[in-house]
């Protein structure tokens, strides 16, 4: 029986700490990564060593946080551990609220989400990893851009053999972290408001909380195992947003669909 795969972001946010063991000595599902992972760390790592201009810039971060993540990055290999749907706490994550669902809801999102970041490549939400900064988009030496970097890895890796079905609710450079053209249906999910703007009645995308409405989504999609964007119907989003069909496009595998909330 087909099951959907759902592709998912890591989250800026993260929990310190962890009581797992080291990186380096856990187990992971994706095993065909470990070598590009050294691959990054070792370059990650090589960067942590230039000037902390030059690491504000490939960090996305200022201050303190520059040191802060430097300090994590210089010890990513080293640090303790724990599970990645632990360790990520932004919006998208606090809306799945994993913590409270049923132990058979746990086990599904286990098996059938899959997070995409820039230094793991692809991450199980059992996956242990220690704290760590850097970004899909992120360019290190040798190796490039990020996204570049990784799509073959993970268009290889990616488990599509009990699924015909794999929502893509990735931002755009997670999203160009892989290739489309190897799954039989892909669905890409939008957020619009529809609210007045100038004098008439607009659609506007969601940009602030796309990720916190798409938390939602994962639940609504893992308990009913959806395959095709019609079992959003009867989908009602916590914060009102409705699945409005006249509004999808499909373009060769892929599925543009939206979700509208009136204001």
């Amino acid at each position: 029986m087909s099951k959907p795969l759902i592709l998912i972001p890591p989250s800026e946010g993260k929990s310190s700490g962890g009581e797992g063991r080291p990186w380096s000595e856990t187990d992971h599902f994706f095993t065909d990564l470990q070598e590009p992972r050294h691959e990054v760390i070792k370059a990650l790592k090589k960067s942590m060593k230039e000037t902390e201009l030059n690491r504000s810039k490939l960090l996305g971060v200022k201050g303190k946080k520059v040191g802060e993540a430097t300090k994590a990055n210089l010890s990513v290999d080293k640090s303790a551990t724990m599970p990645a749907i632990e360790r990520y706490t932004g919006v998208l994550y606090d809306a799945l609220n994993y913590s409270s669902l049923s132990a058979s809801l746990q086990k599904k999102i286990d098996n059938q989400v899959v997070i995409f970041s820039g230094l793991w490549g692809a991450l199980k939400p059992q996956d242990l990893i220690p704290d760590y900064k850097l970004k899909m988009g992120a360019k290190l030496p040798q190796l490039g851009v990020l996204s570049r970097f990784w799509k073959p890895h993970l268009t290889s890796v990616l488990p599509l053999s009990s699924t015909e079905c794999v929502w893509d609710l990735l931002p755009g450079e997670h999203s160009s972290g892989w290739d489309p053209l190897i799954v039989r249906k892909r669905i890409r999910v939008k957020f619009l408001d529809d609210v007045m703007k100038n004098g008439k009645q607009q659609l506007v995308s969601v940009s602030h909380w796309n990720k916190l409405l798409k938390g939602a989504l994962v639940q609504f999609v893992i308990e009913n195992q959806l395959l095709d964007p019609s079992g959003l119907t009867d989908f009602s989003h916590p914060e009102g947003y409705i699945f409005a069909p006249e509004l999808s496009a499909e373009s060769g595998n892929t599925i543009d669909i939206a979700l509208v909330s009136k204001k």
